[in-house]
């Protein structure tokens, strides 16, 4: 079997499934495991060779969904070449990765046969269904439910312990200038945790809010999560919320509770690793009950 993985989240979800030597390529952004990043891409982000600031990667994106542009290039006659007999694609959100139409257009373009499974999660009950709907349609049915206990078994652990705490206020920021909610599974996953999500719903699409919004919401803790950024690049840009007077009067950055997170492994794609960042956001909405996170998965900035 040869699979193509156009999603990173995809991608985790098939080595995790033990399927990684029937992976053929991948895309530009997968790169976990380790052993993802040596197979070759077969579509690539357009903002990738662009050094943009985070105002202007904003700019582009939004331009690009209202001009009707593609973000994402996919290389047709390596598609031709590797002959897929699957690819595993996403129809959640045109900035995140390949969306199915331009998959469709270019099976067409090449008459390659290949079934294409598209993932469309929006929770993490989602997130797991989408782990079994791969296993099944792959021929690997009991190791996708082995994960899916284990997965399901941690989360349940972490509702369970913080059912007994208070509530905190938790303001998850998907992008810092201009800034903006998170929405989809990060307000579930905030509510797991133990808090109260502010300017984000569950399973709807993040959206941009003000400055005023921020102080007015009053979180005590927030989780700056930008989109597919690493720790490194969330801290950076991280510091520069506080330039925000708005910002620098909520408690949560008065009281030193504003943390900065490696949101490209735990918190923005719809895989396996959004356990991992429940674990780490419980860590960090109540301290006290909970071990500290991964230095290399969050730090307090500010």
């Amino acid at each position: 079997m040869r699979i193509v993985s156009l999603l990173p989240s995809a991608t985790e979800i098939l080595f995790d499934l033990g399927l990684g030597d029937d992976v053929v390529a991948v895309t530009d952004e997968c790169d976990f495991p380790a052993d993802a990043t040596a197979l070759p891409a077969v579509s690539r982000c357009v903002l990738a060779s662009q050094d943009l600031s985070p105002r202007e990667i904003d700019a582009v994106v939004t331009k690009a969904g209202r001009d009707g542009h593609e973000l994402y290039e996919i290389d047709d006659a390596l598609l031709n070449e590797l002959a897929p007999d699957v690819i595993v694609t996403q129809d959640l959100c045109p900035v995140c990765a390949l969306p199915q139409h331009q998959v469709t257009e270019a099976l067409e373009r090449s008459g390659c046969a290949a079934d294409v499974i598209s993932l469309d999660p929006h929770s993490i009950g989602d997130v797991l269904s989408s782990v079994t709907r791969v296993g099944d349609a792959l021929g690997v049915s009991r190791r996708a439910s082995e994960i899916v206990a284990s997965l399901s078994a941690r989360v349940e652990a972490v509702r369970t312990k913080t059912s007994h705490l208070d509530t905190r206020r938790v303001l998850a920021l998907e992008w810092g200038d201009p800034p903006w909610g998170a929405g989809h599974w990060v307000p579930e996953m905030i509510e797991i945790a133990g808090g109260l999500p502010l300017l984000g719903e569950h399973r709807r699409d993040s959206r941009r809010v003000m400055w005023d919004d921020i102080r007015d919401a009053a979180p005590d803790v927030v989780a700056f999560i930008p989109c597919s950024f690493s720790l490194d690049e969330a801290i950076e840009h991280g510091r520069t919320l506080f330039d925000h007077d708005e910002f620098a009067a909520t408690p949560a950055a008065r009281n030193r509770r504003v943390w900065a997170t490696d949101a490209k492994s735990y918190f923005s794609r719809s895989g396996p690793r959004l356990v991992d960042g429940l674990e780490i956001l419980a860590a960090i909405v109540h301290p006290d009950a909970f071990d500290p996170p991964p230095p290399a998965a969050a730090c307090v900035i500010g």
